[in-house]
């Protein structure tokens, strides 16, 4: 899993890369984990990049909102891939995690 982080004004964009699974996850947690411990409150995360999530890669990211959520920020996905978007879908995360088709509209709700 490869992240990459950019910015927009006041919002971390983050472009992930990959298979977010029981391998990669722990470190992927860890590296999002650390742009929220450097003050990230506004996040985006761009999924066009992952090729494939299991249950790890879903707990990763309940964990992340949780904590964003906790600190008074907020997080948007964008640009998911079919496969991808259909697991967010069927494990319930669109109701806590909203997803938009383009980057621009994420940064709309952020700004």
């Amino acid at each position: 899993m490869k992240i990459t982080e950019k910015k927009e004004t006041d919002v971390t964009i983050l472009v992930l890369e990959g298979r977010l699974d029981s391998i990669t996850s722990p470190d992927a947690e860890k590296q999002l984990m650390a742009i929220l411990d450097k003050g990230a409150r506004k996040l985006l995360l761009d999924a066009s990049g992952i090729v494939y999530i299991s249950s790890a890669g879903l707990r990763v990211l309940l964990t992340v909102t949780k904590k964003i959520n906790s600190l008074g920020g907020k997080i948007v996905l964008s640009r998911l891939g079919p496969q991808v978007q259909g697991i967010i879908e069927l494990a319930g995360f669109t109701s806590f995690l909203p997803v938009f088709k383009t980057t621009e509209e994420a940064l709309k709700t952020l700004a």
